[in-house]
C-alpha cells in the first residue's frame, strides 16, 4: 500500500489533468450512510415507492416522509478530512475538478469550488408547477404534509435527481468534458452501479487516462479498468497521498 501511495502521489504530481469522482463512499465518514448500506434509507424505505419522480407526483406527503429523515442527516453532517483534501488539492493546482454524485454539498462546504453535481443538490427546493425556487432550512422541511410553493401551492421538490428524472444538462455535458480531459481520474467512494454516472470511469479510461481508485470494497472498476486500488478509508489514504506530495 505505501508504495502504492507514493507511485501515486508522484502520478498526481505530474499529472496536467486530475479529476475526483466521488459517491457516498466519501461522505459515510460524515455520518451520512450510504443509501444501499445497511443504515441506509433503502433498508427501510423501498426505493419503488420512494425514490421515484411518479412517486412524487402520485403522493408527495409518503415521499416527504423519507426526505425529513433524509434531510436530518445531511443537515447535520459536516466535511470529513477526505472532503477537506480534495479542496486543498484544488488550491494549490493538483485537482481540476470534482464531480460527485453525492447530493450534500460537503465538497463546497469543505472549499471547493469546481464542483459538478451530477445528481443535484438537496440544499434546494423547487416547484414543479411554476419553478419557483427556494433555500432549504429546518422550519420549510417541518411543514406537513409537505413544503408548499409560496406562489402557487404546489409541493416543493429537492432540487436534486429522482430514479426516473434525466441528469442535469449541464452537468452530464460538464462532467463528460471533465473525463475525456483528464490525465488522472481519481474514484472515491462509488460502487460503480449507478447509471449514467458510473460510466465516467470508463469515458476516461478510453482517453488515456490512468484510474486510481479508493474504496472499501472492490467495485465494477477495479477488474477492468483501475490501475491503482487503495483500499481503506477515504480520508486516510487522501491524507496519506497529500502527506507524500509535500505541499
Amino acid at each position: 500500500m505505501e508504495s502504492q501511495i507514493k507511485e501515486v502521489a508522484n502520478l498526481i504530481k505530474n499529472s496536467k489533468y486530475t479529476v475526483a469522482f466521488t459517491g457516498a463512499g466519501i461522505s459515510v465518514e460524515s455520518g451520512i450512510p450510504t443509501f444501499r448500506g445497511s443504515q441506509g434509507l433503502w433498508s427501510k424505505y423501498d426505493p419503488e415507492e420512494y425514490a421515484y419522480i411518479e412517486a412524487f407526483l402520485r403522493n408527495p406527503s409518503k415521499v416527504w416522509k423519507m426526505l425529513r429523515e433524509m434531510y436530518e442527516v445531511i443537515l447535520s453532517a459536516k466535511p470529513n478530512p477526505a472532503h477537506k483534501v480534495l479542496s486543498e488539492l484544488e488550491k494549490v493546482g493538483y485537482l481540476k475538478t470534482v464531480i460527485t454524485q453525492n447530493i450534500d454539498g460537503l465538497h463546497q462546504e469543505a472549499g471547493s469550488r469546481n464542483v459538478i453535481e451530477f445528481h443535484g443538490n438537496c440544499k434546494w427546493l423547487f416547484c414543479l408547477n411554476c419553478g419557483k425556487r427556494e433555500k432549504i432550512d429546518r422550519k420549510l422541511i417541518s411543514r406537513l404534509p409537505y413544503p408548499e410553493c409560496p406562489d402557487c401551492k404546489a409541493p416543493l421538490k429537492p432540487e436534486v435527481v429522482f430514479f426516473g428524472e434525466p441528469i442535469p444538462f449541464n452537468a452530464k455535458i460538464m462532467a463528460e468534458e471533465e473525463a475525456k480531459n483528464c490525465e488522472v481520474m481519481l474514484i472515491i467512494g462509488t460502487s460503480g452501479v449507478v447509471y449514467p454516472a458510473a460510466e465516467l470511469p470508463y469515458i476516461a479510461k478510453t482517453k488515456g487516462a490512468k484510474i486510481v481508485e479508493i474504496n472499501l470494497e472492490e467495485t465494477p472498476y477495479t477488474s477492468s479498468i483501475t490501475d491503482y486500488f487503495l483500499q481503506g478509508k477515504a480520508s486516510e489514504i487522501l491524507e496519506k497521498i497529500f502527506s507524500k506530495l509535500k505541499i
